[in-house]
């Protein structure tokens, strides 16, 4: 959050203490322009936001041109970076900052607003968001929820396929808008789509039976019964004791769907 960083920034330079490095940085590169006589070289500056790993590796994202941090992260060797990056503190406090607390109020208005049903002032708010950092995921998922709560599915789907490309959008931290905009998704019938989230999740996050559940759910709603079996079972490899799971398998065998399987469920 902004307001974290607002207070580690100035006192957060590349050092080598027990302070993790942490911050806003820049890297410059030199390149020629015209040739013969009128040829010149152009020193290009360009902004980075940085933060140390457990392993000692430094992960970068660079800045984009409205100054928060955007786009893919690249992770390279400490050595490398505290030759090639340098610290930018009061950039960071004079504009990067700022830029970062906008977006994040943005956000926090869109989210309030849809949270009361103000659909459509919700969706200016998030709009405003990603066009100052397009793959903000609180953003994204903001705006596909509420197009969701619209029951507008073509504008929806718009979002799904921006936000089934996004890494970040799996993460840990964004777990409780993954999951509400996957059911969200089923909600609205969007069957096809929300098992394509939820098998691109599959790829990116480790042992989650509530997320295998899910998947077991889409198939048969798809009207697959032998995939939603085959989930449901991994489901509970990771958790004997997942209800959801046991329950719905228990349902399948009442239901004639596991003939031939054996007893067990």
């Amino acid at each position: 959050m902004p307001e974290q960083m607002e207070n580690q920034q100035a006192e957060q330079v590349v050092r080598d203490g027990a302070e993790k490095i942490k911050g806003i940085f820049s890297t410059q590169s030199v390149s020629k322009v015209g040739t013969g006589t009128t040829q010149r070289r152009t020193i290009q500056k360009m902004y980075w936001s940085g933060e140390e790993l457990d392993d000692g590796r430094i992960e970068v994202q660079p800045l984009n041109r409205n100054y928060v941090p955007s786009g893919p992260k690249q992770t390279i060797e400490r050595e490398e970076f505290l030759a090639k990056y340098n610290p930018e503190p009061e950039f960071y406090m004079s504009t990067v900052y700022p830029a970062m607390k906008e977006l994040d109020d943005t956000i926090v208005r869109g989210e309030k607003l849809r949270e009361r049903g103000a659909a459509y002032s919700a969706e200016f708010e998030f709009k405003q968001a990603t066009a100052v950092d397009e793959g903000n995921v609180r953003a994204n998922f903001g705006l596909g929820l509420t197009y969701l709560d619209r029951g507008d599915q073509a504008k929806a789907n718009d979002i799904f396929e921006r936000i089934v490309g996004l890494d970040a959008a799996f993460e840990e931290e964004h777990k409780h808008l993954f999951n509400d905009f996957g059911i969200n998704m089923r909600k609205n019938k969007m069957y096809d789509q929300a098992l394509e989230y939820y098998l691109r999740a599959e790829e990116l996050v480790t042992n989650d039976e509530h997320l295998l559940h899910n998947i077991a759910r889409c198939y048969w709603e798809k009207g697959n019964a032998e995939g939603c079996k085959k989930y449901l079972r991994k489901s509970l490899e990771v958790n004997p004791n997942l209800k959801e799971s046991k329950m719905f398998l228990e349902y399948l065998k009442s239901k004639g769907y596991m003939k031939g399987e054996g007893d067990e469920v």
